[in-house]
């Protein structure tokens, strides 16, 4: 019951800050759900850009900003909601298999979850590597990188790496919202950094 409440209010709240925003016109058509197309909000970033600097919350509601990792080269899992099996398999996957593996780059997943639910979540499945962040107080995050989905509020499923200049390496919009990223493509370009 709680469960629902949260995830209903984070529904709710997100739709309110996405109600504004233009459509990401550089990611047009390349996301589905069910195989029909959705429209995704903010603005588009492209591979070898500078990754515009966010702000989402942690577990406290501290502000976090891309700026609290200068230096460090970073992964950006991104997930509608880690209430839902595929992205806590995408969660759980980062946090063990790949956080051990490269202990030198901040490990980040995100989604407009409120923190309280990324809070339970992480302790249930014991995520201890890899850092959740919520993109439910400003919705910085999705519009600065144009995830946002139109009429759900929620973020779509991508991952990004940006090296420790912050330009971004490799990004991933994955197709069909409802499938795991490839994450061959993503060790591959964690080991060219």
């Amino acid at each position: 019951m709680l469960r629902s409440l949260t995830f209903a209010l984070s529904i709710c709240c997100s739709m309110a800050f996405a109600g504004d925003m233009t459509e990401n016109t550089l990611d047009m058509g390349k996301v589905s759900v069910q195989s029909k197309p959705i429209t995704l909000l903010g603005q588009g970033v492209k591979l070898g850009d500078k990754a515009p600097d966010f702000k989402v919350v942690d577990g406290s509601f501290t502000p976090i900003t891309l700026a609290d990792y200068q230096g460090k080269a970073v992964l950006i899992s991104v997930v509608p909601s880690l209430d839902t099996g595929v992205c806590s398999i995408q969660t759980k996957y980062f946090n063990e298999k790949v956080a051990s593996q490269f202990p030198n780059i901040a490990m980040l997943t995100i989604s407009a979850d409120l923190p309280f639910a990324q809070k339970r979540f992480c302790k249930a499945e014991n995520i201890d590597k890899i850092t959740a962040l919520s993109d439910s107080v400003w919705r910085d995050f999705g519009q600065n990188y144009g995830l946002i989905i139109k009429d759900m509020g929620l973020l779509t499923r991508a991952v990004f790496v940006l090296d420790a200049s912050h330009k971004i390496v490799y990004k991933q919009l994955v197709a069909d919202l409802s499938t795991e990223p490839k994450y061959d493509p993503v060790l591959t370009a964690l080991t060219a950094l």
